[in-house]
């Protein structure tokens, strides 16, 4: 199988751009629902993805306790001061759906790159575990 079939398109995906700066990106990523969304850079390239847990850690880093309010600083950073080392690798567009399968074992969806390593959308878990139900006959 394919796994185009089962890409939710970049145009169709949350994601955040590396050059936004803290607020931006927690701004979008609380009107989003999601938990984690993919990060890309200027060039549409998959640089990472960031969590809202990366923005928790970092402002506690920074500030040290939750009764600062560190507005003025995440004016100032930028979503890559707050990424972690990426722990959700991309895979391209023509892995298995086996490959697929074990790298969603540990989180919400797969980033998909093209060739070229640009950001083309995502696959989520529910969607691989559909495959793999159907695939199974239940």
């Amino acid at each position: 199988m394919n796994i185009a079939y089962f890409l939710l398109p970049k145009e169709e995906v949350t994601y955040l751009r590396e050059e936004m700066t803290v607020r931006q990106g927690l701004e979008k990523l609380r009107r989003s629902g999601f938990t984690a969304v993919p990060v890309i850079d200027e060039r549409d390239r998959y640089v990472g993805t960031v969590s809202e847990g990366d923005f928790l850690w970092s402002i506690l880093h920074k500030e040290g306790s939750l009764n600062r309010h560190p507005i003025r600083d995440l004016e100032q950073a930028g979503i890559r001061d707050v990424m972690t080392a990426d722990r959700i690798r991309p895979v391209c567009i023509d892995t298995d759906m086996d490959e697929l399968l074990e790298q969603a074992q540990n989180q919400n969806f797969v980033p998909v790159i093209d060739d070229r390593s640009v950001f083309i959308g995502i696959i989520t878990r529910k969607d691989i575990i559909r495959y793999f139900a159907g695939k199974s006959g239940k």
